[in-house]
């Protein structure tokens, strides 16, 4: 055998080792894949929760401080009934400055609703004085506002007490 059939018996691969060069395609291609693989195990930042309404802490009232809670200038919108005091803002279309119940915005609505009457006569003048005890309301008048209260209770959240003005516990609250 001459060296040219010794030659010709050896593998082609052995022979000459060629040196590829990488087309665009494959570079492109690898790119994707690492840029693909960057963006499904990169760290992520947490979630984060959405934040809820602001809170509203629990407070002592009285006929003063409840007025400026009437709806006007963005301000919320409370009511008392029976001496609870209930944020009724997300029924700002009823209870605020242009709707039917506007007077009882940042007022005692008790005699008003056990009442059924929305005149501004059913509303206490003397906002210094006694709150109204409601003592010479009929069993009719008492019911309907026993309804309303539940009614209020079920909807709106508590947000706090109406007391008089010379009450210990608005004295203790600095009211």
């Amino acid at each position: 055998m001459t060296t040219d059939a010794v030659q010709m018996q050896k593998p082609t691969h052995q022979m000459c080792p060629q040196k590829h060069k990488p087309s665009p395609i494959n570079l492109v291609l690898l790119s994707f894949l690492v840029l693909i693989a960057y963006l499904r195990l990169r760290p992520r930042p947490p979630p984060t929760l959405p934040k809820g309404p602001a809170s509203t802490v629990f407070q002592t009232f009285t006929p003063p401080t409840l007025l400026p809670f009437n709806g006007k200038d963005n301000s919320p919108v409370y009511l008392a009934v029976r001496g609870q005091v209930f944020d009724v803002t997300p029924g700002k279309n009823f209870y605020g400055p242009s709707g039917p119940y506007a007077n009882f915005a940042g007022r005692d609505a008790s005699r008003g609703l056990a009442c059924g009457s929305f005149d501004e006569d059913m509303l206490t003048k003397n906002l210094e004085g006694p709150l109204d005890t409601l003592n010479d309301l009929d069993e009719e008048a008492l019911d309907t506002l026993n309804g309303w209260e539940e009614r209020f209770k079920e909807k709106y959240l508590i947000v706090g007490e109406l007391k008089p003005v010379d009450s210990e516990k608005a004295e203790k609250a600095g009211l």
